[in-house]
């Protein structure tokens, strides 16, 4: 993960100042750097001892940070990981064009790769989060939003890229078909419970431990899987407080928002749905070979479902 950094450094440097600046600033914002780590360990996982894993992990980083760039701006954000975002620091414009160098630098650094299937993966696979923006841009502020819109939301802009980095890992170690659609599946996998624990996260009281503004989701009216799954457990009157609140972006409705979504199980229900994930995922790379990469895939499972932020 040292050299995946040094090697983002290395290629986010610019003759326009401005881009250095923003550049610097969200890659010293840290993060987890789950997707570039899901890459590696799938390709040792599968044996692989090349020279790419670790440029194409950092692609799979930029790719990512561009869409928080861009989803930051689109979501008015002030706030990620803990500090101030990109756009709050240097305004919208900057941020969604920065954003924009991200992406056009990562496919220049993908190209050295010189794998055309590689290429097609991380191209679609960016194709689709940006679908996956618009599907969520469409679903704001509408409290009739059903499970089956909101799993294509996170399966778009989530799971499309832990899949994709794991697909990416798979293709880099020569390994066969059936292994990697494995190896994509449990990335997919992954990126799905990842998304629904933190969404969960969002109304179990730590948003703050995530480093975000509590309240951020319901005020941008964003209809995640806690309040849909509340509205169809709770009361007439509560569910009439989760719609307007929703619709109308009232997040100084948070508590009592909260007050239902906890009072009615609603976040068991989206615990277990990660769960049945996680555990599928589990199944899928238990017949690799033990190694280290392996038994920290195995982990991640768990990680994933026990993080706090």
């Amino acid at each position: 993960m040292l050299e995946v950094d040094a090697t983002i450094r290395h290629n986010l440097t610019s003759e326009v100042q401005l881009i250095n600046a923003i550049s610097a600033y969200i890659v010293s914002a840290g993060g987890k750097r789950l997707r570039p780590a899901l890459l590696l360990l799938i390709a040792k996982a599968h044996g692989y001892q090349g020279p790419h894993h670790h440029l194409l992990a950092a692609v799979v980083e930029l790719i990512h940070t561009a869409t928080l760039l861009h989803d930051d701006v689109v979501d008015e954000s002030e706030l990620r990981r803990g500090r101030k975002t990109s756009n709050a620091t240097f305004g919208n414009a900057a941020s969604v064009l920065a954003g924009d160098f991200l992406y056009s630098r990562a496919f220049q650094m993908m190209v050295k790769a010189g794998d055309m299937r590689i290429l097609q993966i991380l191209a679609d696979a960016t194709n689709v989060i940006a679908e996956g923006e618009v599907l969520q841009l469409l679903n704001m502020h509408d409290p009739d939003i059903g499970d089956e819109r909101y799993l294509q939301v996170i399966n778009y802009k989530t799971a499309t890229l832990f899949e994709a980095a794991a697909r990416i890992g798979a293709v880099l170690a020569g390994t066969s078909a059936e292994h990697e659609a494995a190896a994509a599946s449990y990335g997919r996998c992954i990126g799905t419970a990842f998304q629904l624990i933190d969404d969960a996260l969002d109304y179990s009281g730590k948003a703050a431990e995530m480093g975000k503004n509590v309240g951020d989701d319901l005020r941008e009216g964003k209809p995640t899987l806690p309040l849909i799954v509340a509205m169809k457990r709770c009361s007439p009157p509560e569910r009439k407080v989760i719609e307007d609140a929703i619709r109308e972006g009232l997040s100084d409705e948070m508590p009592r928002v909260l007050q239902i979504v906890q009072k009615c199980g609603a976040l068991d229900v989206v615990y277990a749905s990660a769960q049945t994930e996680l555990n599928r995922a589990r199944s899928l790379i238990e017949g690799l070979a033990v190694t280290p990469a392996r038994e920290a895939l195995i982990n991640l499972c768990s990680y994933s479902l026990d993080r706090n932020a």
